[in-house]
Formats: C-alpha cells, sequence, structure tokens
C-alpha cells in the first residue's frame, strides 16, 4: 500500500511538473517574456525534479 501512495505521489509531482512546462512555455512565446516570471517556474520545477528523484 504504500508503494502505491509513494507512486500516486510522484504521479501528482509529474503532473505539477508537467503543468509548469507548460507555464514556462506560455511566458517564454509572450512578447516580452517576464524574466523573474521564468526563473521563479525554472526553480519550482527544480525543486519538484528533485523531489521526484527522492521518491
Amino acid at each position: 500500500m504504500a508503494s502505491s501512495a509513494a507512486s500516486s505521489h510522484v504521479n501528482a509531482l509529474q503532473s505539477k511538473h508537467a503543468g509548469l512546462d507548460a507555464q514556462l512555455r506560455d511566458e517564454m512565446a509572450r512578447p516580452v517574456p517576464d524574466a523573474a516570471m521564468i526563473q521563479e517556474i525554472k526553480k519550482q520545477k527544480l525543486r519538484l525534479k528533485e523531489e521526484i528523484s527522492r521518491n
């Protein structure tokens, strides 16, 4: 059961990571991308990726 919960947690993290990917693409497609927003999204993606790799 713990394995299933961990798998579910990793799936949720991967889903959030994909959402951040989409946000990043949208921001970079704007005529004038917000560099601070891009940096924040990248930091969030990195934190999620690190958490995924720990599970």
